[in-house]
């Protein structure tokens, strides 16, 4: 009989989110699980149906791969066509051809073939500028399946324990001969797991590991920016039955600022001078992104746009020594409102002269051109 869609199976839409998925598989396994019904059989095959429908769609890599293949993905008899040996949990074909050579050549029959290691899980934070430039410690909360206390992780009923899978004797593989070759596949009565649970631990429904929303304090070195990963070892998913668990990646997003901007280590920004303190020469106070004022020199003339750099600065390094620099652009500032006695000491500065020689020789040249034409 040819397997039910997974989504059906759930009772969900194929644009589920993970909440919804999990819901889903929790109304249906509280539902049907053996220890609520006993003697029904059939109770017991909509658990493993739920159970194996939800193993694939709340990993986001098999959701992806039913979702583009089907059954096909992890069918047995799918060959090298499917996703057997990829990581999937199929198997067949060529990769257990190799499997077999390589199990042979090891001097053996190479052990159990699941692989129930927790997967890796991402977490993204985002900091302001000053928390990257000092380094920061922050507690974060994650939702994570952790291993079931009751059960110690091993999905069996507390007082039972399972037991080595009659079909493959605990190995999670069978073989079979197919013309010269011996095959090896993921056995099909324990899903290469290696052992059977006849009595489901209630608290996991079998699982090994329930959803917790833990806490966990993470340290942010000085210097990370946007784009930065940090790997907490083992933070991760639990491994189904006891299986290793995975890592947690925290993704940092660092924000906007209103005064600097970042590129690697320098940082930029603006400075609004007077007119005066532009032609005349002088100094200004500058904010760093350490909190403290540095004293900037104003060359006598300085003009619009012209750059300053403050070495040190900036931004530390990441994983290394040294800082960044700050450069500061100067905005020579126009007086818009002025008084009568301003205006009139402005022209007499015009009327001396020599007030503006660039743009003086500007307009001559342009007058020269269309004199030529």
């Amino acid at each position: 009989m040819s397997k039910r869609d997974f989504y059906d199976v759930l009772g969900i839409g194929r644009n589920a989110d993970d909440k919804e998925i999990k819901s889903a598989y929790r109304k249906l396994a509280m539902k049907n699980h053996p220890d609520r019904n006993p003697d029904d059989e059939a109770a017991a095959d909509r658990f493993r149906e739920a159970s194996e429908a939800y193993e694939v769609l709340k990993d986001s890599q098999k959701r992806a791969a039913y979702d583009r293949l089907g059954h096909a993905a992890f069918d047995q008899q799918a060959g090298g066509g499917g996703f057997g040996g990829g990581g999937f949990g199929g198997g067949g074909g060529f990769s257990d051809i190799f499997d077999q050579m390589f199990n042979e050549f090891n001097g053996g029959r190479g052990g159990q073939s699941q692989n129930n290691q927790g997967s890796d899980l991402r977490y993204d934070m985002d900091i302001t500028l000053e928390e990257a430039f000092s380094g920061i410690q922050k507690d974060i909360r994650v939702n994570v399946a952790v291993s079931c206390d009751p059960c110690s992780g091993t999905g069996a009923k507390k007082g039972s324990s399972p037991t080595n899978c009659d079909t493959c004797n605990g190995i999670g593989k069978v073989r079979q001969q197919q013309g010269f070759f011996t095959l090896e596949r993921t056995c099909p009565s324990c899903r290469g797991q290696g052992q059977t649970i006849s009595d489901p631990c209630t608290s996991c429904a079998g699982q090994g590991r329930v959803d917790k929303t833990q806490t966990l304090n993470v340290t942010i070195p000085a210097g990370v920016d946007t784009g930065t990963r940090i790997r907490l070892s083992g933070k991760g998913e639990a491994g189904m039955r006891g299986g290793a668990a995975g890592d947690l990646y925290i993704f940092v997003e660092v924000r906007h600022h209103n005064i600097f901007n970042r590129d690697g280590n320098n940082l930029y920004m603006g400075v609004p001078v007077p007119m005066v303190t532009a032609a005349l020469g002088g100094t200004i106070d500058v904010p760093t992104i350490s909190g403290k004022m540095a004293r900037l020199t104003i060359e006598a003339g300085t003009q619009s746009q012209r750059k300053f750099r403050m070495r040190g600065k900036g931004m530390p390094a990441l994983r290394g020594s040294g800082h960044g620099d700050q450069i500061v652009e100067i905005q020579v500032e126009t007086p818009a409102e002025l008084t009568d006695r301003q205006k009139e000491l402005l022209e007499e500065f015009q009327e001396a002269g020599n007030v503006s020689p660039k743009a003086t020789g500007w307009y001559d040249k342009i007058k020269g051109l269309f004199d030529d034409a």
